[in-house]
């Protein structure tokens, strides 16, 4: 009589402690520390700008890669970030993900080119090979192509602040 009383209170129990504990905001990469893969994508057409070829991650000092989406509503929301690092001089290079190459381009016009150079990733292989699970996700590479950082999400001034400009050593205006 006293066993499923009992037994629901320990499985309650359990779930009061899952919802109490402190989770991660984000999982963790596996890409951290360890070399990126390559990138080597299609251009955009039409766009004006390289894809990035396969010595684009060992290229001289830190650089970024940005996937992206003009169907990414996070994604036009840090597109005036993306813009602003790339006026101080960031490097980044593009990765349209999964998308219509018209409607890119159209985001592009539309909001400006931040990226150096620009990959179509149509089928989404690229962006499993860097273990991405949603839109934006954007990755800071060393010169020796190294991941030092992944950050998934829209990156807004404070996010910027607090986790790239430390390695990237470069302040907004």
């Amino acid at each position: 009589m006293l066993i499923p009383p009992v037994l629901f209170l320990a499985f309650a129990g359990v779930l009061l402690m899952g919802l109490w504990r402190e989770a991660p905001d984000e999982l963790p990469s596996a890409l951290a520390g360890r070399t990126a893969p390559a990138l080597e994508l299609p251009p955009l057409d039409g766009l004006g700008v390289p894809a990035p070829g396969p010595d684009a991650l060992t290229a001289d000092g830190i650089k970024l890669v940005n996937f992206w989406a003009s169907w990414c509503g996070p994604c036009r929301a840090e597109h005036p970030t993306l813009e602003a690092m790339a006026e101080a001089g960031v490097p980044i290079i593009g990765v349209n993900y999964k998308d219509q190459p018209e409607d890119a381009l159209g985001f592009l016009r539309e909001l400006g080119n931040p990226f150096t150079a620009v990959g179509v990733d149509a089928a989404g292989r690229a962006g499993i090979d860097w273990g991405i699970y949603g839109l934006p996700e954007t990755f800071v590479i060393d010169a020796d192509g190294k991941v030092l950082l992944r950050h998934p999400g829209p990156i807004t001034r404070a996010v910027y602040e607090t986790r790239f400009q430390p390695l990237l050593g470069v302040a907004l205006d």
